[in-house]
Formats: structure tokens, C-alpha cells, sequence
């Protein structure tokens, strides 16, 4: 099978490309300014191996089995002449895949306030709701930026009656439903969809799915923060493990593993399911390629179960201690800039990082390359990190950094190119992802511990301000592409009259 080992061997080089860095920072604080307890670095160190060998598995097994599944099914259920069966089947796929979100699963534990199977059910109504109003987009031909102008201005006015407590974790949760599991198979849906339309805006509706799909659990979640009320902002920190040898080490790692292994089995088995039933009443696929997708989809398992235990039990404790022994220190302010260069390299080990960039070169013809796309979003995080951490020193509300955040990259939503715009909201789901959940809230807790403050109000929401920069970051390199299209027609000469850029579709331009 050379193909494969060809795959392994490209998506190993990419792997470490994207998690070495991170681990280089990690060990230079933990060396220098903020030591920490061996068996702390023991088991961050293992939970790395974890991370890079199950993030290996993972991108190969979603390009093998998740891609192809959601672009089929995009392509079929599209080509069906019932509407009404469109959308239902939107929204029960919707419902099933979020049900097993594995972040889903922590969100509702950090809400005691809110009944978990209430919380957990919502939040799925939510996605499958929005999942379905982004697919109506896609067949009626309806604007992005005007649906995400409607629907964050809803938003921003229920969040004005919604207790503080709840305020954080509600924009949080847009951020951590659209997972690992999520984000491959509504991309590769939504190309699917897109794939049997001919006009030139197919290409741009091929994204913009994820970006409709996170405004459903925050509307979800501010819906019950009316109706359930805090009981208390006290939170019990994460616990930092004691490892007296490597026996114990490599046990607590193995007594999590059976526990991630039914979370992904759970988290798995809807898509399952659903393409099974799908493959019976379509029967469009061969063998040859139904075994394929069997085998993505056992290598997406495997990698998401080593990622998930890697992650959970190794940097979660890191995370946590490196933000208690930072803060503590007498020149504090620091964490501002460490948690720019945290954020700025850890967004590129998401792994759902990977399948938007790739899906970003590949449907715009490497015009807007992986690599630029990657350093966005790098410099999103790395902002928004830096502004959580100044949240986290000064306790100011959330409310202060989200409103003209979304503000901006609403306005700049009618002045850029529509591709961009899809591009870059899609991108702020898909940069909250595990390991924003399993380090980087993690490391604002520690701190937020060793300062004193709220752990709810201050901590939470460095997953909503992950979600958010990327949304100005990349719209502003579409700002730039389009200053340059119109520098571009300046210094052509032309007989009768230059034709205007609404005269070009978003691909057009972005070529030119």
C-alpha cells in the first residue's frame, strides 16, 4: 500500500511541523521561568507522544474516510427533488454528530447550573437548527455576511439578559461543539453540496457551513441562562497529578485510555450509522471504495482516541501549573506576551486546523495557500490569547472585547470578498478545538487561580476570544487581495472602460 505509507510520511513531516514548536516553548518556560514538578513534565511529555502519533492517524483518516463520506452525501441528498427530506435529513445529522461531541461532553460539566442532558440536548438542537438554515443559504443563494449580521446581532442582544456567570461559558460553546468530529464532515458536506452547482459562486458556498453551525449553541446556551440561574461562580481547579515512578506514569495513562476509547466509539458511531443507511438506499459506492473509508475511519478512532487521552492527561495539569506559576510571580503582566507566543504556535496542532487549510488551498487552487492561512490564524490566537490574559489580570467583562471584536469583522464582512468572509468566520470554530480546551483554558484557570479572581467570568471565554480574532485576521488578508485587484486594474490599459469588480465572481478576483 504505497499510497498510504506515502500519506503517513507526509502528514508525519506536517505534524511535526505544527506540534514541535510548541513543545520548544513549553520546555523553554518550564526550564527558566516557570519550573515545574518533574512528574509534570513527565507526563506532558507523554501526552505529547500521544498527541503527535494520534494527530498522525487522524489527518489520515479523515482525508481516507470522513471527506469523501460528507462530499457524497453533500452530492446526493442535494440532487434529491424533496426539500423536505433535505432538511431533515440536515438536521438529524446535525443532531446526531453534535450529541457525540467529545467537547460538548466537558462544556456540560462545567455548568452545574444547567442540567447536562439539558445542556447537551440544546446545544445539538442548536447546530442542527443552524445546520439546516446554512444549507436553505447555499440553495437559495442568500449572502453570508447579511444571515451573520442577523444572527450576532440577536445574539449580542439576549447575551445584555443573561447572568455574567453564564455569559463566558455560552460564547465558549460555540467554539468547542464545532470539534474534531464536526468540523471534517460539515466541510466535506458542504463541498459536496457546492460540487453539483456550476455558477461561480459555488466555490465560495462551499464554505461558511461551520461558521452558521457555532451561532447555535451560543444562542442555545443564552436561552437557558434565562431560565436556569447560577447557583455559584466557585469552581474546583483541575487536578495536577503526583507521579512517584514511571510505572504509575504510564498507568495513568492507561486507566484514561478505555474511557476516551467509548467517548470516541460514541462520537464515531452516528456518522457511522448515518452513512451506512445512506450507502443502503443510494448503493453509489463500490467495494473497493467502502473498504477504503472503513479503514480512514478506523485510523480517524484510533488518532482521535491517542489525541484526546494525550492531550487530556498530559497538558491539561502542564497547562494548568504553568498558569498558576506565571501569575505568581512579582512581574505578572508577562503572561500577556507567553500567552501570545502559546497561542500564536498551538493553533497550528488543532486538528481541525489541518482540514480547513488544506480544503482552503485545494478549492481555491493554492491561490490562498496553506501557509498563509496558517499564519492567520496564528496571528488571531496570538491576540486573542493576549487579550484573555489581560482579562485575566484586570477582570474585565468579556462583553467589552466581544462586541467590538464581532463589530469589526461584521463591518468588514461588506467590504471584503465573499470568500473570505466564509473563510474567516468558518476558521473561528474550527481554531477553538481541543487543544484551546485541554491547555489553553487550563492555563487561564491557573492563572486566574494564583490572582485571586472568578473563574468563570475571567477565565472562561479564551475559547470565545480564540474564535473571534480569526474572523479580522483573515478578512483582512482579503482586504488586502482586493487592494491589490483594484492596484492591479489601475495599471491596465484599456480601449472603452474598465469593467467594475461586481462584475467578477469571488474566485475571479482572488485569481487576478
Amino acid at each position: 500500500m504505497p499510497t498510504i505509507y506515502g500519506k503517513f510520511e507526509e502528514k508525519f513531516k506536517e505534524t511535526l511541523k505544527a506540534v514541535l514548536p510548541i513543545l520548544a516553548v513549553v520546555l523553554l518556560l518550564c526550564f527558566s521561568i516557570a519550573p515545574i514538578p518533574p512528574s509534570i513534565l513527565l507526563t506532558f511529555l507523554v501526552g505529547a507522544m500521544f498527541l503527535i502519533v494520534g494527530m498522525l492517524f487522524f489527518n489520515v483518516g479523515v482525508e481516507l474516510s470522513m471527506t469523501p463520506i460528507g462530499e457524497r452525501v453533500g452530492s446526493v441528498i442535494t440532487k434529491s427533488k424533496s426539500l423536505l427530506l433535505i432538511v431533515l435529513i440536515c438536521f438529524v445529522m446535525g443532531f446526531g454528530i453534535t450529541i457525540s461531541e467529545p467537547d460538548l461532553q466537558v462544556l456540560a460539566q462545567q455548568v452545574p447550573s444547567i442540567p447536562n442532558k439539558v445542556l447537551i440536548f440544546a446545544v445539538a438542537f442548536g447546530v442542527a437548527c443552524f445546520l439546516v438554515i446554512a444549507f436553505l443559504r447555499m440553495l437559495l443563494g442568500i449572502a453570508l455576511s447579511r444571515l451573520l449580521v442577523v444572527f450576532y446581532v440577536i445574539t449580542f442582544a439576549l447575551a445584555f439578559f443573561v447572568p455574567k456567570d453564564l455569559l463566558s461559558v455560552a460564547f465558549d460553546s460555540g467554539g468547542v461543539t464545532t470539534g474534531p468530529m464536526t468540523v471534517p464532515f460539515i466541510m466535506s458536506f458542504g463541498v459536496g453540496i457546492a460540487s453539483i452547482r456550476s455558477d461561480k459562486h459555488a466555490a465560495v458556498d462551499t464554505f461558511g457551513l461551520v461558521s452558521l453551525c457555532s451561532i447555535g449553541p451560543i444562542l442555545a446556551v443564552l436561552i437557558l441562562g434565562m431560565i436556569y440561574k447560577p447557583d455559584s461562580a466557585e469552581q474546583v481547579s483541575e487536578m495536577i497529578p503526583i507521579i512517584d515512578n514511571t510505572a504509575d506514569l504510564w498507568k495513568l495513562f492507561i486507566v484514561e485510555l478505555p474511557a476516551y476509547m467509548k467517548e470516541m466509539a460514541l462520537s464515531i458511531l452516528p456518522i457511522i450509522v448515518f452513512f451506512g443507511i445512506f450507502q443502503l438506499i443510494s448503493r453509489d459506492i463500490n467495494k473497493r471504495i467502502l473498504i477504503k473509508i472503513g479503514i480512514g475511519l478506523l485510523y480517524t478512532y484510533v488518532g482521535l482516541v491517542l489525541f484526546l487521552t494525550g492531550v487530556n492527561v498530559g497538558f491539561m495539569p502542564a497547562g494548568n501549573y504553568l498558569g498558576q506559576t506565571i501569575a505568581g510571580l512579582s512581574y505578572a503582566w508577562i503572561i500577556i506576551p507567553i500567552g501570545m507566543i502559546i497561542g500564536y504556535f498551538i493553533v497550528l496542532a488543532e486538528p481541525a486546523v489541518f482540514v480547513l487549510t488544506k480544503q482552503v488551498e485545494e478549492m481555491t487552487s493554492g491561490t490562498i495557500s496553506a501557509k498563509a492561512m496558517g499564519r492567520s490564524l496564528s496571528i488571531g490566537v496570538s491576540v486573542s490569547v493576549g487579550l484573555a490574559m489581560i482579562r485575566v489580570l484586570t477582570g474585565i467583562s468579556i462583553l467589552w472585547f466581544l462586541v467590538p471584536g464581532y463589530l469589526f469583522a461584521l463591518i468588514l464582512t461588506f467590504f471584503v470578498p465573499k470568500i473570505f468572509t466564509a473563510i474567516a468566520f468558518d476558521s473561528g470554530g474550527v481554531a477553538s478545538g481541543p487543544m484551546t480546551a485541554t491547555f489553553l483554558l487550563p492555563f487561564a484557570m491557573g492563572a486566574c487561580e494564583a490572582l485571586g479572581g472568578n473563574l468563570i467570568t475571567d477565565a472562561f471565554g479564551i475559547v470565545s476570544m480564540v474564535a473571534m480574532t480569526p474572523l479580522i485576521t483573515i478578512q483582512m488578508m482579503g482586504l488586502i487581495f482586493k487592494l491589490k485587484e483594484r492596484k492591479l486594474h489601475k495599471n491596465v490599459e484599456v480601449v472603452e472602460s474598465v469593467p467594475g469588480l461586481d462584475a467578477y465572481g469571488d474566485m475571479e478576483i482572488i485569481e487576478l
